[in-house]
């Protein structure tokens, strides 16, 4: 139940900030992308698209990956793989796999490696140059899905940065059952057997 009230209020944030990208509302990307590394609250102009869509009471790490996304989406407004398309394939990771594909370059798994080991305080960082070269390259992101994964990103198992590592270098059969890492009421990481 939890895990479906979080997917819900993160596809209604992401619908809110592609309805933003869809309007061409540039003064309200703009302020989005002032969040671009900062702290929740530097960047008072967010507020107004922002904060109606935070959770009441918001868990640890939860309030600081809306405004992390927002700020990125700001910068990359696209709409990401969906549909038809398994989960684990949509992920940053498969977003970055992309991107090495393209570049035909060491230096996008350089970059990816980098982004895997560090911790949540570099997190912004990291985050903010790759979303920059996947702009560069129109590699789309699956924002949903990034929205999620920033959310568990310090979890001692590293389920997110496995998946990420999984679609980037791991090549997945259709019907494989290992689709990623469910979330259960109390917030922990299940992954399937």
């Amino acid at each position: 139940m939890v895990e479906m009230a979080a997917r819900s209020k993160a596809e209604a944030f992401v619908a809110h900030l592609r309805e933003l990208a869809g309007n061409e509302d540039r003064a309200a990307l703009a302020a989005l992308r002032r969040g671009l590394g900062k702290e929740p609250g530097e960047a008072p102009e967010m507020f107004p698209h922002l904060v109606p869509w935070l959770p009441p009471e918001p868990r640890r790490g939860e309030e600081e990956a809306y405004y992390l996304v927002a700020s990125l989406f700001a910068l990359h407004p696209t709409a990401g793989a969906g549909g038809e398309v398994p989960r684990w394939a949509r992920n940053f990771g498969a977003s970055m796999a992309a991107l090495k594909q393209k570049a035909e370059s060491e230096g996008p798994e350089r970059r990816f490696v980098g982004l895997l080991t560090c911790d949540r305080e570099e997190l912004s960082d990291h985050l903010r140059r790759a979303v920059a070269l996947l702009k560069g390259n129109e590699i789309a992101v699956d924002w949903e899905q990034l929205l999620r994964d920033v959310q568990r990103w310090d979890r001692v198992e590293r389920p997110v940065q496995r998946a990420w590592a999984r679609a980037f270098w791991g090549v997945r059969e259709e019907g494989d059952a290992g689709e990623g890492d469910r979330e259960t009421e109390e917030g922990e990481a299940e992954t399937g057997d």
